[in-house]
């Protein structure tokens, strides 16, 4: 009886030793590039000794990826760019509310979800860049003014069909409503010396050669550009101040439903989302920290102070069929 039972307790704790020992690993998949996650994965595991396993992708893929193994899923967080997307995985069930008092206090409302299936982990602005040489800045205004006659055959943007100026129309219709929306972007596509370029590096290039005079950018695609030529003749142009402030977005995250690793994973991001991690977390793709608390990269700070759009980002996600919808009818291929 006595070695059943040295036999039972040593059954118990090698079984709870494993389980500790298995907790110690939390599992990403992240949309987010690899060069721009493991700094902060390693400081993570350094601190707490808790191993990030991730793999990376496209944020499509992953999506699919995630629901197709369903419930046995190796992933516990999923990490992926644009609010659109957030929403989305949320909305398909990938994604499970958690609550912690830890996001709430780091992340403005307005940057996670309702519902608190997902959190804002950096912030882009979406604005406008000009070229010094042929546009002063007091010719700019706002988004809708862009469609003015004076940008006719000057005016250069990304695709439709990429989630970033979907999201960028999405905000629009939930302001203004589809009517005035698609006036905005028929004018705009009026304007359109060429077709939208494939990226945001491509338009800015276009920008540089002439092709057009101003672009719809992501801020970090020109703080990249910037950083490999300093004497770049381009510059960002705050728009909207008088009114809804400069359309900003995020990348963010969110527990997986069938996590293994729940309480490891909502640490994880818990931790992301701290001053610790936040200024690396932001600064390694020349972004803006979602923690108030945290100072902005001097780089991205020198670009100028400016009024953000308050609108709660979800409304991206939640107005993004109708916005693609919307540039179809447009002609904004």
């Amino acid at each position: 009886m006595k070695k059943l039972i040295t036999l039972a307790i040593t059954a118990i704790m090698v079984a709870a030793w494993s389980a500790a020992a298995f907790a110690t690993e939390v599992v990403v998949y992240s949309a987010r590039k690899e060069h721009l996650i493991k700094p902060l994965f390693d400081a993570y595991t350094a601190e707490t000794g808790v191993k990030v396993k991730y793999i990376t992708g496209k944020a499509g893929a992953l999506l699919e990826r995630i629901k197709a193994e369903g419930a046995n899923t190796p992933a516990d967080l999923f990490i992926t760019v644009d609010a659109g997307n957030l929403w989305h995985a949320a909305n398909e069930g990938v994604l499970a509310p958690v609550k912690s008092e830890t996001l709430e206090k780091n992340v403005p409302a307005h940057l996670r979800d309702p519902e608190n299936r997902w959190a804002g982990l950096s912030v882009r602005a979406r604005t406008i860049v000009y070229n010094k040489d042929k546009v002063s800045p007091e010719e700019l205004s706002t988004y809708e003014a862009l469609g003015d006659s004076k940008w006719k055959g000057r005016l250069l943007l990304r695709t439709s069909k990429k989630v970033y100026n979907q999201s960028l129309v999405a905000s629009f219709i939930a302001e203004k409503g589809e009517a005035e929306t698609e006036n905005i972007v028929k004018s705009w596509v009026a304007n359109l010396p060429v077709v939208p370029f494939s990226s945001d590096t491509k338009a800015l290039e276009a920008v540089l050669a002439g092709v057009g005079d101003v672009a719809v950018v992501n801020t970090y695609y020109f703080g990249r550009l910037l950083k490999k030529n300093p004497d770049l003749p381009l510059a960002i142009f705050w728009p909207n101040q008088k009114t809804s402030g400069v359309h900003m977005n995020v990348s963010g995250a969110g527990v997986t439903t069938h996590a293994k690793h729940k309480e490891e994973a909502l640490k994880l991001l818990e931790w992301l989302s701290s001053e610790k991690a936040q200024g690396k977390f932001a600064s390694l793709n020349m972004e803006y920290p979602v923690n108030p608390e945290v100072k902005t990269d001097p780089v991205v700070a020198a670009w100028g102070e400016f009024k953000g759009n308050p609108m709660n980002v979800s409304k991206y996600g939640e107005y993004q069929a109708e916005a693609i919808k919307l540039m179809d009818r447009a002609g904004y291929k």
